[in-house]
């Protein structure tokens, strides 16, 4: 079995709490690519983090953090700038996210910066989520597309709140186009569908973006599952478990590692019945991040998804 490379931002989430009925925050490692790295490791894939990371002491957590889940960091490099901060808030069906820092830690990774022999040699490149509003690291991650030797995955990840001025989300719209088009797997979730694409079901966005050229196309859908579209298959939904959510942070996110860790283990399925089976696990693995909270502490092993889910 390969590796997966793991482009992306790596951060901390300061999560919305209460301690003796006054709202506090919670310090917790985070960002989408970091939690889809550690995903991978636990649910036992291989996987390098790539990606820039301050030189405070938040970003020394970062990396024990990403050692201890067996994360490789020889795509990972020092830039001289404080950690990035999201602040968590929870107000509805999804967290608000607000993000800190000037230039933000995880934004700082340019094209020079990448390990070519390390990102040609994966048999799975993830790219996505936030660095992509960075122009700087867009450009290190169309390299990286272009140097891909294995399968491309990709997760647009849209904040909302990161989207600045007029012409931002027409902008981001070309960026994931662009990436969807070289995709072997997309992964978005139905709100970021909704963003992107205003009034369009999530089946119409599913075929839409594998007209572009993605080949396999899952939109998650909360509570109410995933929409699959595979092959030439007609889109179905595949359900979710009936689980005991308490925090739904990280989810989306471990929906693709346990994507990701399954490219690794046996590549694309031949038939559209083996992704729904791939989308039905990882959407088990998900259910069960929910009933935890955090994001990346959240990643379970597969023994305990199996465990979980078992009969």
């Amino acid at each position: 079995m390969g590796y997966a490379v793991v482009l992306g931002e790596a951060l901390v989430d300061l999560l919305e709490t209460e301690h003796d009925g006054a709202p506090v925050y919670r310090q917790a490692i985070g960002g989408g690519p970091l939690n889809v790295a550690v995903g991978v490791a636990r649910l036992g894939g291989e996987s390098q983090f790539v990606g820039s990371l301050g030189d405070d002491v938040l970003a020394a957590r970062i990396r024990d953090f990403l050692g201890a889940a067996g994360v490789g960091l020889d795509g990972a490099v020092t830039v001289p700038a404080a950690t990035a901060l999201a602040v968590v808030s929870f107000a509805g069906a999804e967290p608000d996210f607000r993000f800190y820092g000037e230039p933000p830690s995880y934004g700082l990774l340019s094209a020079d910066d990448l390990d070519a022999d390390l990102v040609a040699g994966a048999d799975v490149l993830y790219c996505g989520s936030v660095v992509l509003l960075r122009p700087v690291v867009l450009a290190a991650a169309r390299r990286a597309w272009a140097l891909a030797g294995g399968l491309r995955v990709f997760d647009p990840n849209v904040r909302p709140r990161l989207l600045d001025g007029p012409t931002a989300l027409a902008e981001l719209r070309e960026v994931v186009a662009e990436f969807a088009a070289g995709a072997h797997v997309v992964k978005l979730s139905e709100a970021d569908a909704a963003l992107l694409y205003p009034g369009e079901p999530a089946e119409g966005v599913a075929a839409y973006l594998r007209e572009l050229g993605a080949a396999t196309v899952v939109v998650t859908l909360g509570a109410d599952g995933a929409l699959l579209a595979a092959a030439d298959a007609d889109p179905v939904r595949v359900p979710a478990p009936r689980v005991n959510p308490v925090d739904t942070t990280g989810a989306g996110d471990s929906v693709m590692a346990a994507l990701i860790a399954d490219l690794l283990v046996a590549g694309e399925p031949g038939e559209p019945a083996g992704w729904v089976e791939r989308v039905t696990f990882a959407l088990r693995v998900a259910g069960l991040v929910c009933e935890s909270p955090g994001g990346a502490t959240a990643m379970p092993t597969r023994a305990e998804v199996l465990a979980r889910f078992a009969g």
